[in-house]
């Protein structure tokens, strides 16, 4: 049964947090509210919560899942970053954009794209989620919290208590999200592509 925790959007409560990470340590799967919708989360180095984390997704190892980090100094951490690609990164972080980018030895091999080597990463403008983050002191790897056969993402944390309360270990509500998807950004070639276009405006990175 999920521990449910009703978080002041502006104000976390450090208390709330702290067992809200603790969970995350001790292998837990949890939603979370982020800057586009709420997510499911869960420790990196967790392989069994990344399996279950999948499980209540309902998709497969080939479903690029996200690492969400607190600053740019961190995510440098998990991804090959050269000065052009950081001048990207500093335009659009924090916000709602998620980077592709080549993943380094930091990153779980089973984590990042099987052919590919590389790792989706965002830095979340969300106070709370920035708060969860800083508590745990390392990213979370996360997924947007799409029921399975359904394509849109949910935004209600009772919605997501009734349908999912015996699947996760806690639910951190702040109320309502923006609901758009992040924009999503390939940073792997030589010119950025725009694979996605969400919330996130692409001119603030100049393309």
């Amino acid at each position: 049964m999920a521990q449910f925790f009703d978080v002041h959007p502006d104000n976390p409560q450090a208390r709330l947090l702290k067992q809200a990470a603790q969970i995350l340590h001790s292998g837990g799967v949890v939603a979370v509210p982020t800057d586009s919708s709420y997510a499911l989360v869960c420790h990196l180095d967790d392989k069994n919560a990344a399996e279950r984390l999948r499980k209540i997704r309902q998709v497969d190892d080939k479903h690029h899942l996200t690492l969400l980090c607190r600053d740019l100094s961190e995510l440098a951490n998990y991804a090959r970053v050269d000065n052009r690609q950081f001048r990207l990164l500093k335009l659009g972080t924090p916000g709602p954009f998620t980077f592709i980018l080549e993943a380094t030895k930091e990153v779980p091999r089973r984590l990042s794209h099987p052919s590919r080597r590389t790792i989706g990463l965002r830095v979340p403008e969300h106070r709370v989620l920035q708060a969860l983050l800083e508590e745990l002191g390392q990213p979370l790897l996360a997924t947007t919290l799409i029921p399975p056969g359904e394509t849109e993402a949910l935004n209600d944390a009772d919605e997501i208590r009734e349908q999912f309360e015996k699947q996760l270990q806690a639910i951190v509500a702040a109320g309502a999200c923006p609901l758009q998807p992040t924009t999503v950004i390939d940073l792997t070639d030589d010119d950025p592509v725009v694979v996605r276009e969400g919330r996130g405006d692409p001119a603030l990175l100049g393309l």
